[in-house]
């Protein structure tokens, strides 16, 4: 896939995945954060989840840590007024902290889950915690559709199979919530919106791209029941 025209669909969406702030409330509420909290948005794409993460936690900070200079740009420009805000661009498997809460949506899966949460250990705070969520398969006999859609993943599991990864790494599970229709809907809604108004004009390798996120979205609204994400708050052991 072309990934000039990836990022061109992509540029200016409110978020880059799944999420909604009642998610981002039940995490912090259950990770006990302390007054004054240091919360790390890992992956933060172009910043949607930090106002819920301000608002969950009215007295914490934020370092949101994204690679793509885009995402970036948007996210800096989104809460260039906040003092509680920093923007960091780098890698999110080379965090600092300490971190009383490590936050990420949807994007662990780039260093694996059991390889995060290890490069992460050094960077979380005395009882620091990391509320993440991953791809998971909520049936033991997904259909051809629901397979389609996650065909680029072929690490997708199960609900036992994430907990085992977080155990390999050294963290115990201590509670998880599936990722809500809601929140899936609250990106695919403006990614539909932003498809239909790239289709007048679209060169082939657009049009590829454009294809590909409304056939994910179809997929997705087609075989909700059976693969999501799963949201999991854990903590070293």
């Amino acid at each position: 896939m072309d990934r000039a025209r990836f990022f061109e669909l992509h540029r200016d969406l409110p978020r880059e995945g799944p999420g909604e702030a009642a998610e981002v409330a039940w995490a912090t509420g259950l990770a006990g954060l302390p007054p004054g909290a240091v919360i790390c948005d890992a992956g933060c794409g172009p910043g949607a989840d930090i106002g819920a993460l301000l608002e969950a936690a009215p007295r914490a900070r934020v370092d949101a840590v994204e690679r793509h200079p885009g995402f970036v740009a948007e996210a800096r420009a989104r809460w260039a007024d906040e003092p509680r805000v920093r923007v960091i661009e780098g890698d999110m498997g080379a965090l600092d902290g300490p971190y009383d809460l490590i936050w990420c949506a949807g994007a662990l899966y780039f260093l694996g889950v059991t390889e995060g949460l290890q490069a992460w250990r050094g960077a979380l705070a005395r009882g620091g915690k990391v509320a993440f969520s991953e791809l998971c398969w909520f049936t033991a006999d997904p259909s051809e559709g629901a397979r389609e859609m996650w065909a680029e993943y072929p690490a997708i599991t199960d609900a036992a199979g994430i907990d085992a990864r977080v155990r390999a790494a050294g963290y115990e599970t201590l509670d998880t919530r599936v990722v809500s229709d809601a929140a899936w809907e609250a990106y695919y809604t403006p990614l539909d919106a932003r498809i239909a108004a790239l289709r007048d004009g679209a060169d082939a390798a657009l049009t590829e791209v454009l294809d590909a996120g409304a056939r994910e979205a179809e997929l997705w609204r087609a075989h909700r029941r059976e693969c999501g994400y799963l949201l999991s708050l854990v903590r070293p052991v």
